[in-house]
């Protein structure tokens, strides 16, 4: 089971919880991963930050760093719809989604929200390959 490969390494953000799970379970941080967690911190001041890189899980070469989830926790979504807090989330990071990253599942929510619920939520397993190659109408 893939959860069963994930690593949760801490990280400093200023008294904040900044979590990484990685399902290769190689224990370090990519480039991309580093880039994305700089990012978002830098736009939206998270409370906390909680970044998986699911590409392990996916049909790329061992090492890649193309299929990510995060939640992110910030009071800058406070009255916003997930639409927008989406949108803020796609904004810094648009040269990633542009480039490297295929995949990015996202959980935005209010410190509120977290609270009742503080958890990343599971990705399905990857079927790999195109609807053609699995033999999907």
């Amino acid at each position: 089971m893939l959860s069963a490969l994930l690593v949760r390494r801490p990280f400093s953000m200023a008294g904040r919880v900044c979590l990484s799970r990685s399902s290769a379970g190689s224990g370090t941080v990519g480039p991309v991963e580093a880039v994305i967690r700089t990012k978002l911190e830098q736009a939206l001041s998270p409370e906390v930050l909680e970044l998986r890189n699911e590409s392990g899980g996916h049909a790329v070469p061992p090492g890649s760093e193309t299929h990510f989830r995060v939640a992110v926790v910030s009071s800058r979504f406070e009255g916003l719809s997930p639409l927008q807090r989406h949108r803020l989330v796609h904004a810094a990071l648009a040269e990633e989604l542009a480039g490297p990253v295929h995949a990015l599942a996202i959980q935005a929510r209010t410190p509120a929200q977290w609270r009742e619920n503080p958890q990343l939520d599971a990705s399905p397993p990857c079927l790999g390959g195109s609807k053609k190659t699995r033999g999907i109408p």
